[in-house]
């Protein structure tokens, strides 16, 4: 079987450096090109079958219309967008097959099923708060994965209030979120702890061989997954 040609953009930062070592022990992806702040990405990125993006927000627009020039498709877990700039992910989504994912974490991915069951069966009688912990180094907060919870609880209760969310930035904590439900009498919490950026790492690296084969569009981890 022929190896998916992988393009890292941010291959020196935390995610990164753990993306390209973990590449190393799949048999169907080969690292041939890392890219980072300053490099030329059109010229870098020309030898891959796909890009992974674990930049920075404000270099979206660079490598979409880098991916765009070459028609790579792309795989984006850098998070932290403005409006403006998921405007650009979804306007190249257009002509590109595109996993833009806030964690590409299969257990969190759960998550997001297990908080939409529950806001179903608890309904309104429950007040719901989302905590989320990070290292003290993640800039954007909330993270973008308590964000998307946010976004199925409000989904699924189909309201447009606000979920309180509280940030935590502390130590070097990879990533902990907590779905808490408050009812009469009665507190249900759901949580995830990830142990290691290793589960991230090889969730994004396999969206990146299945969204080679997808036609253009925009994609989640639920869909690499199966879970839509």
């Amino acid at each position: 079987m022929k190896k998916v040609r992988v393009a890292l953009i941010g291959s020196a930062g935390r995610m990164g450096r753990t993306i390209a070592e973990c590449a190393k022990t799949e048999p169907n992806i080969e690292i041939v090109a890392r890219c980072d702040q300053g490099d030329n990405i059109v010229a870098e990125i020309k030898n891959s079958d796909v890009i992974i993006d674990f930049s920075l927000a404000d270099s979206i627009d660079d490598v979409c219309q880098a991916a765009l020039s070459l028609r790579k498709p792309l795989v984006i877990g850098t998070t932290g967008h403005s409006d403006q700039q998921k405007a650009i992910i979804q306007d190249a989504a257009k002509s590109l097959a595109i996993v833009f994912a806030s964690n590409f974490s299969v257990g969190v991915n759960a998550l997001f099923a297990l908080t939409a069951k529950a806001a179903q069966v608890l309904g309104d009688d429950f007040k719901v708060e989302i905590i989320e912990t990070h290292h003290t180094g993640k800039k954007d907060a909330p993270s973008g994965t308590a964000k998307t919870l946010a976004d199925v609880l409000k989904k699924t209760s189909k309201t447009e209030k606000q979920i309180p969310i509280q940030s935590i930035r502390e130590g070097d904590v990879v990533g902990e979120h907590t779905v808490i439900f408050e009812g009469q009498g009665e507190r249900l919490e759901l949580v995830h702890r990830a142990k290691s950026r290793e589960t991230f790492a090889k969730g994004a690296l396999r969206a990146s061989e299945w969204v080679v084969a997808q036609p253009p569009g925009l994609y989640s981890m639920q869909d690499v997954l199966g879970l839509k």
